[in-house]
């Protein structure tokens, strides 16, 4: 069961979203939301490698602090009103049967916060990544590969959750990924209504589904396995199929191909996360 949530936010707009995903599962959970804003540094501004006059260098350090100043009073006063306008007490701690959230504001690099707070989260979520692979990318890539956490990718669809994780969906194909996801959303599955095994009918790792509907049936929860005929891009058929079945999340592994390879060559998994209109919880 989910009790902490990791939401990194900046000032680009898209901190909203992502909080009101997890203000859905909070309330859902009653669960404790951390929302970490990286205080840029100003060495971190800096351009690296070049030579730069310590009069300067004293001038950039004082406009850094007062912009990073702004930036982190407006972003601060707007999760306040954001707390309350989605039901979450704001607090320092959890607090037993309540749905709490906590500001915390940290210096450095955002990914470097990503990693050391999200270990210890049961999920960090981040905003869905622009589709030119350039703004979101990094936060996407530290909280899966450097947390051994779940990643939510929250799509900016316009539309504020108020449920999520009533009709799950799970994107099966038997890998380790897939395995590792199903693991670490477990909690999510034993509390979901509706439970849906999506599969290609390839489980070319040896796992196959009705493997996992057995385990999942030990776990309590009930499913039920829908099989298609993989053929072409099969990302945006586990896409079409989710939505048909009117799934609020999927559940899948990520990247077992090369990062790079999938990037370059739209692998399953960048299609999923390049065009969802749903939630998507990913484990590397």
């Amino acid at each position: 069961m989910i009790r902490k949530m990791l939401v990194p936010v900046r000032g680009d707009g898209k901190g909203d979203n992502v909080l009101a995903h997890a203000a859905a599962l909070a309330k859902r959970f009653n669960a404790h939301v951390m929302v970490t804003h990286c205080r840029p540094r100003a060495q971190d501004m800096l351009p690296y490698g070049v030579p730069i006059p310590s009069f300067l260098k004293k001038q950039l350090d004082e406009q850094a602090g007062v912009l990073a100043d702004q930036v982190a009073g407006k972003l601060h006063a707007d999760f306040d009103a954001l707390a309350e306008s989605f039901n979450l007490t704001v607090s320092d701690t959890p607090q037993k049967g309540k749905a709490t959230a906590a500001w915390v504001e940290e210096s450095g690099r955002q990914v470097e916060i990503i990693k050391r707070h999200g270990r210890l989260a049961d999920l960090v979520l981040v905003p869905q990544p622009e589709a030119n692979g350039v703004l979101g990318v990094n936060s996407l890539k530290a909280a899966l590969f450097h947390t051994g956490r779940p990643a939510m990718i929250c799509p900016n669809t316009g539309k504020m959750p108020t449920v999520l994780g009533d009709h799950i969906v799970i994107a099966w194909n038997g890998s380790t990924e897939a395995a590792r996801a199903v693991a670490l959303s477990l909690g999510l599955l034993e509390d979901a209504a509706d439970v849906t095994v999506l599969t290609g009918g390839e489980e070319a790792h040896g796992t196959s589904a009705d493997d996992l509907a057995d385990y999942l049936s030990l776990r309590g929860i009930a499913s039920k396995t829908e099989r298609f005929k993989a053929a072409g891009n099969v990302g945006q058929q586990l896409l079409d199929r989710a939505e048909a079945a009117g799934a609020d999340m999927m559940i899948m592994g990520a990247y077992g191909d090369n990062y790079q390879k999938e990037v370059a060559f739209g692998g399953n998994t960048q299609t999923v996360v390049d065009h969802t209109k749903i939630p998507i919880i990913m484990a590397h």
